[in-house]
């Protein structure tokens, strides 16, 4: 098995894991699996005769909750050769019951013990979670990574202080998440980052000022435990002590002026500089990062976004550059954002094209010319047949992307109106811009009544194009069907567009596209982070 890196996988991370990551070859791993942060915790501990909730994205709907699947995962690790991490889960099973907690504890024990296993000795973990399951989650990595080599728990402050008391809460304000950093062995990367000294600090200990304008604090210079220590007695400025530097050195120090007297007879101390000080070692509280909102120039409208900031610090410390830095649940890409950003190889996977879509653009975005290769989606029309055939909203959704367009709904039935997506176009100063709305039709029999009902869609919606993408080909009484709805003319592009336009997946995936005027972004733009040469994926 050969790693392949500067790659994004599309699937289920368990499988790609297994078969196609080795044994210790990453040197970062960070996570930030979905679970049900913005719901009451209650909600989650109930069986399954209670009503579902819903994860953060709907691909994960089924995958926390107890059934089939979540009793199969929970056999393979209690029968498995992972003694202490089966052994916890009999005891969570024991004490919480059979709920979507301990299903998605289970889930995540599989997981966790490939990311183990593919782990470099050297190497660290970051797991990302909240409130909710953090304590739980802790025991999970206790078993699987071991007590001794748990680092700490970091508290990261991810929005400003609110108030939700006005909608009746009665709890503080949550305002942090937890990162559980783990290593696998004593050895870990580590290079220390520094915060900027406080103000008050500086005012206090930094208060003198040399005539170049340079702040400086005085330091000790006597050797400490003096000739026992095998520190040298000399005379300085006209005070013999123990010092802590040769004769020659404390001489070469006072020629670079870095002795000073504060007065007559007093012991000469040390002149450090601020400007030549590192700063405060990074503690466990990280309060100081820039917060994301929707008026962050760096927000894509992903629910679950971290700034960029954040995971550029984690893959600074625990990684060097020309490390592998790998994402097993991707989401909007903010990991391999930063790897590729700070010089590291990179793995991403995420389990929907939602997010392989937002991940491709965003790097194109931020790294002009960088060659995304995406592992697992389809790249004909058998491979679109497939996916189809295995779940109709990712083959909507991958389809949607070939052309551009932007998903407008989940997996909630009646929740698209008859709208799968909208492709943005600007059809003039009159009317500014304008939405071509998209119906996709993957497996199922199609027919006339589809182009009639997508006919009353932009009725009713007051738009002038529809697009009907289709795994199958039409029938020529559709293609009629389409022709009857006629054409919309543009006075500001001086030309008729069709309004309603068949395309099949097979046009696309030979280059063709919906005929528009001026198409507009369906995605936020990522900001350019530098200009790159086309960058193919590294087997190593």
């Amino acid at each position: 098995m050969n790693l392949q890196t500067n790659v994004l996988y599309y699937g289920d991370n368990l499988d790609i894991l297994r078969h196609h990551i080795p044994d210790e070859c990453v040197d970062l791993i960070y996570l930030d699996p979905p679970f049900n942060s913005n719901r009451s915790y209650n909600v989650l501990f109930r069986e399954r005769s209670g009503d579902a909730s819903d994860a953060q994205l709907d691909a994960f709907e089924d995958t926390w909750q107890w059934g089939l699947q979540a009793e199969q995962a929970y056999s393979e690790v209690v029968t498995g050769t992972h003694g202490n991490t089966g052994d916890l889960l009999r005891a969570m099973r024991q004490f919480l019951g059979q709920n979507d907690v301990v299903a998605y504890l289970t889930m995540m024990a599989q997981r966790m013990l490939e990311l183990h296993r593919i782990l470099k000795p050297n190497g660290s973990i970051y797991l990302h979670c909240d409130s909710t399951a953090s304590h739980y989650l802790k025991l999970l990595m206790d078993s699987v990574f071991g007590p001794r080599n748990y680092r700490n728990e970091i508290i990261w402050k991810r929005t400003s202080g609110h108030s939700d008391s006005r909608q009746g809460s009665r709890h503080y304000g949550r305002i942090t998440d937890t990162i559980l950093f783990y290593v696998k062995g004593e050895e870990n990367t580590w290079n220390v980052q520094y915060t900027p000294y406080d103000e008050d600090y500086v005012a206090r200990d930094y208060r003198r000022v040399d005539e170049s304008g340079r702040r400086y604090r005085i330091d000790n210079l006597q050797g400490p435990g003096g000739a026992a220590k095998g520190n040298p007695y000399y005379e300085v400025m006209g005070v013999s002590r123990h010092w802590r530097y040769s004769k020659e050195r404390m001489d070469e120090l006072i020629r670079e002026g870095r002795v000073v007297q504060t007065r007559p007879g007093a012991v000469p101390q040390y002149k450090r500089y601020l400007d030549e000080m590192p700063g405060v070692p990074i503690q466990n509280l990280w309060a100081d990062l820039p917060l994301l909102n929707n008026r962050s120039r760096e927000a894509l409208g992903y629910p679950t976004q971290k700034p960029l900031a954040l995971l550029e610090r984690i893959i600074g410390v625990s990684s060097n550059p020309g490390d592998v830095v790998l994402d097993p649940f991707c989401g909007c890409g903010t990991a391999v954002h930063a790897a590729e950003k700070l010089g590291r190889q990179w793995i991403g996977i995420d389990i929907t094209h939602l997010a392989i879509n937002v991940m491709r653009r965003r790097m194109q975005d931020a790294f002009p010319g960088i060659d995304i290769e995406v592992i697992g989606e389809p790249k004909d029309l058998s491979g679109a047949r497939d996916l189809a055939a295995q779940d109709k909203y990712q083959f909507q959704w991958w389809a949607l992307d070939r052309i551009d367009a932007q998903p407008v709904a989940g997996k909630k039935k009646g929740m698209d109106r008859g709208i799968d997506g909208v492709l943005p176009y600007f059809a003039g100063p009159k009317e500014d811009y304008r939405r071509a709305l998209v119906s996709v039709k993957g497996g199922e029999q199609i027919g006339p009544a589809m182009i009639r009902d997508l006919k009353g869609v932009l009725e009713r919606e007051g738009e002038h194009i529809g697009i009907f993408l289709t795994l199958r080909a039409p029938t020529q009484e559709m293609r009629t069907e389409a022709a009857t709805a006629g054409f919309w003319h543009s006075d500001f592009w001086d030309r008729s567009y069709p309004r309603i336009q068949i395309l099949t997946v097979e046009d696309v995936l030979n280059g063709k596209r919906p005929d528009i005027p001026a198409k507009q972004r369906a995605y936020a733009e990522a900001p350019l982070e530098h200009e790159r040469g086309e960058q193919r994926g590294l087997t190593l």
